[in-house]
Parts: C-alpha cells; sequence; structure tokens
C-alpha cells in the first residue's frame, strides 16, 4: 500500500467564521457546488462543525536504500529494470534550456509551496542537491510558520517523516524546473494527536501568505477524497484560500491524486471500489494537475505516456513486496460537488455536467521517478515520484510564464482551455494510457477493479488537455506567442 499519512482535520469554528464571507459568493471563473445559491456555504456551517476529513500526500517515496550519490537511469534500471531521472532529463524532456537560454527562469517570480510540518534540514538538503547538479541556489528561498510553531522534528513519527519526504520534492523539483524563482514554503504545525490540523491550518497559512509576500503560484501536493466530506457546505469554508487567490492574481495548483480512478477511504488504509475524485483538485478555482510518464527515445528525445504502475509487476514487486496489482496511476474523474466550470465548455462531451480533472499532465510515475536528496533521517539519495512530482513542475512552468507576461497570470483554467482549443503548439497530446486500477482488500484473495477512464486524441480525464513543450507553452500562456 502506499504510504500514507494522516491528518484528521478538525474544522476551527473560529476559522469558519472568518472564511464563510469569503466563500458564500464564488467568482465566475469557479462554479458553485450543484444546486448551491451564493449563500448556501454560509448557512450550512454552523457553530460546533466540525467534519473530521483525511488529508493525504501525494508523494510516492520510493523504499529503496539510500545512496551516497544519484542513480542514473541506468543505475536504476540495473538494479530493479525501473527508470529514473534527474534534474536535467525532466528539464531536456520539457524543451526548458531553451527558455533558460532566453533568460526565462521564473526570476522575480516566487512559488508557494505549503506543507505540514516541513523538513527540518530542507534549506542544506536543497543546497546539497543544488551542488550535485549544478544549479544556481534560489534567488530567495525563505521559510514560514504563520500559524504556529513547528513541533519538534520525531524521526519515529511518520507524519512527520512522510511530509518531510513530500517537503524534499515539492522544493527541489520546483526549484529544478525553474532556478531563477524565489520558493516560499508555508509550513503548518498539522498534529492529529493535538485535534487541529489540515485544511483548516492551510486555508489560515495561505492567507497569511498571500496577504504578506508576491506570490505568483502556489503549489499543493495534498489532498482529501470527496466522499470523505458529507456534503459541499464542509468544503465551501475551506475555499477561502483560493477566492483570494483568484483575488490576488495567484495561480493554484494541486496534484489529482495517485490511485487512478479511485482513492483512499477516510482510514487513509483502504480504498473506494468505485470511480472518486479528490478536492482540492476538482476545485474549479484549482488547476488540477496529473501524471505521465516519460519513456526515453533511442535518440535522446522523450514521450509521454499516461502515468499507470498498478500492473507493473516488476514496480510492484519493489514497492510492496508482491507482484499483485495496487493503485499507482494519475488521478482523475469527475467532482460529486462542482459542476462543470464555463471553461470546460468545450470538454463536455468527456466531462458531463460536473467539473473534470485533472487540467494538464507532467511527470509522475514511478517507473520514472526522480533523484531526490534528504538528511532529516539517513543522509543520501532516494527516488520519489506521484503528483507530488508533476505539481511543482508545472508551479516552475508557470512561474517561467509568469516572468515572460511580466505579472502573475491568476487563475489560468480559461486560458489553459483556449489555447487547447485553438490547437496551441505547446500542448503535446497524450493518447496512450488509462487509469484503471485494482487492488485486494485486507485479507481478500480477490482484486476490486475500478474502472477508470482511457486517454484519447484531445482532452480526457487522465491527463486533461495533456502535457507540454514548454519553450512554446510558456509564451502560449503568457500571451506572448
Amino acid at each position: 500500500m502506499h504510504q500514507a499519512w494522516t491528518v484528521r482535520a478538525a474544522l476551527l469554528t473560529a476559522l469558519a467564521a472568518a472564511t464563510v464571507a469569503a466563500t458564500a459568493t464564488l467568482s465566475a471563473t469557479g462554479s458553485a457546488a450543484p444546486g448551491s445559491t451564493s449563500s448556501s456555504p454560509a448557512s450550512a456551517v454552523g457553530i460546533g462543525f466540525a467534519p473530521q476529513v483525511s488529508v493525504y500526500l501525494d508523494a510516492v517515496m520510493l523504499p529503496y536504500a539510500r545512496t551516497a550519490t544519484p542513480p542514473t537511469t541506468s543505475d536504476c534500471e540495473a538494479a530493479n529494470h525501473l527508470a529514473c531521472y534527474t534534474p536535467e532529463q525532466l528539464q531536456d524532456a520539457y524543451n526548458l534550456p531553451a527558455l533558460y537560454a532566453k533568460g526565462a527562469t521564473g526570476k522575480g517570480e516566487t512559488i508557494m509551496i505549503v506543507d505540514a510540518f516541513g523538513s527540518p534540514t530542507i534549506k542544506a538538503d536543497l543546497a546539497t542537491f543544488d551542488a550535485q547538479f549544478g544549479l544556481p541556489a534560489p534567488p530567495k528561498f525563505t521559510v514560514i510558520a504563520p500559524v504556529g510553531a513547528i513541533p519538534k522534528f520525531n524521526p519515529k513519527n511518520s507524519q512527520m517523516t512522510g511530509w518531510a519526504g513530500e517537503t524534499t520534492l515539492d522544493v527541489e523539483y520546483a526549484h529544478a524546473l525553474a532556478p531563477g524563482a524565489n520558493i516560499l514554503l508555508v509550513e503548518t504545525p498539522a498534529s492529529e494527536t493535538e485535534g487541529v490540523a489540515g485544511f483548516p491550518q492551510i486555508v489560515a497559512a495561505e492567507e497569511y501568505a498571500l496577504a504578506h509576500y508576491k506570490v505568483a503560484v502556489i503549489s499543493q501536493s495534498f489532498a482529501a477524497t470527496e466522499e470523505t466530506f458529507t456534503s459541499y457546505a464542509q468544503i465551501a469554508p475551506l475555499r477561502a484560500a483560493y477566492t483570494d487567490a483568484a483575488s490576488h492574481g495567484v495561480t493554484v495548483l494541486a496534484g489529482a491524486g495517485d490511485a487512478g480512478a479511485t482513492n483512499f477511504e477516510d482510514n487513509e488504509v483502504t480504498y473506494y471500489s468505485r470511480r472518486v475524485s479528490a478536492w482540492p483538485a476538482t476545485d474549479p478555482l484549482v488547476t488540477a494537475v496529473g501524471g505521465t510518464q516519460l519513456e526515453q527515445n533511442g535518440d535522446g528525445g522523450y514521450t509521454s505516456v499516461a502515468w499507470n504502475d498498478t500492473y507493473n509487476p516488476t514496480f510492484t514487486k519493489v514497492w510492496t513486496g508482491s507482484t499483485r496489482p495496487s493503485p499507482f496511476a494519475s488521478g482523475g474523474g469527475t467532482s460529486e460537488f462542482f459542476a462543470r466550470p464555463s471553461y470546460q465548455n468545450g470538454v463536455k462531451a468527456v466531462t458531463g455536467a460536473d467539473r473534470g480533472v485533472p487540467d494538464i499532465s507532467m511527470s509522475a510515475a514511478c517507473n520514472g521517478a526522480v533523484d531526490v536528496y534528504s538528511s532529516y533521517t539517513t543522509k543520501g539519495w532516494s527516488l520519489a515520484c506521484g503528483t507530488s512530482e508533476a505539481t511543482p513542475e508545472f508551479a516552475a512552468v508557470v512561474a517561467i510564464a509568469d516572468q515572460i507576461a511580466g505579472h502573475p497570470l491568476g487563475a489560468i483554467n480559461p486560458v489553459l482551455y483556449k489555447l487547447y482549443a485553438q490547437h496551441a503548439a505547446g500542448i503535446v497530446d497524450v493518447a496512450s494510457g488509462n487509469n484503471t486500477v485494482a487492488f485486494y482488500p485486507k485479507g481478500s484473495k480477490s482484486a476490486v477493479t475500478v474502472k477508470g477512464y482511457s486517454t484519447a486524441k484531445g482532452y480526457d480525464l487522465v491527463t486533461g488537455i495533456g502535457t507540454l513543450n514548454a519553450l512554446l507553452f510558456a509564451y502560449e500562456l503568457a500571451g506572448k506567442a
């Protein structure tokens, strides 16, 4: 099973009161929940309302022993018959060096990354990562904890080590693809044992950062399965940071999930046996980032297919100890709570009446994981994958587009779908693969299959509008093509 680090979120009544006003009226680009009115969120939230919501990470940390040097693709293939990649290979795959040659590195822009606990060694780890791959240090790397002191790091606490791994992946790959951008790491003191955690603290922390820092794009690599909310009324007050971001002209991203067409139940161990999607990726104010698998060509180039390692027995043996299928694939599907926003009207034949995710995709496959360096427990190099990889990668591309535009691009979904409709050259279609997954419930000898969606020419519920050629896409997104 995935390493899932559960954070129980008790909705703080004081925070709910502060955020209801901000979420009562949704923006034109973010449709209200089906059947809701502008006042329904406010009327649905009352004193003492305290949902318990499981917040899980979208990072998959592969259980290889850490190494003194970063493994190369040939090292990984020789050891486990699986691919792995360095930052330079990802840069090449998305044609980023051609942008860097033009001075487009994200300079002057700030990528905001939000993680519970953070990592106590992240600044030193990023310096080691940069030195290994010849990357410059970010112009500014700021770490803040605006909603409370971070508890002392405990290497035996799986929540803390899990979030530290998430933080490492987020920071290193946002920086690796936008080396000229500033990094703002926003940490929250989430703790299950304290009874207050998860999204309420994240909302408060994001709103503080938006008020005090000039942010271009927010990268979020966590989620909660929509079915773990009993109603839209539980989500409504938690959307405050996204309406706030929209008003500040800030782009918000979220990973679409790592379990294909299903996702975790609220116990963070078992999966739903039917199609489900996860919020905040499903939020119309958020750009949902799905996952692809990069495949290296004989000529040194790369092609992208939908990420799905579920049925790869080589991978599952390494990760789970069994060759039986286990859900590892790009999240994608339709929302239970959000109606199709107007910017998706052109793909309504695929989404139907509901918000569809993802919107766009980048590298996330575990058979094609990336090198990360950390020292919060054992020093060394390891491998990571998932839409937690794809999300900071896309955040880097957005930061570069912001630099090209000369201003923050804000909510980009309307532009993404306009570019898609125009057959923009920077959008690369992904037309191979699916996100059907299977799993074995505890104690069962029979697999449960959750039939997902298949890629197709154009938009689909596996990779969205596709992936990208950053050299072309960044200028198109910036309106400078």
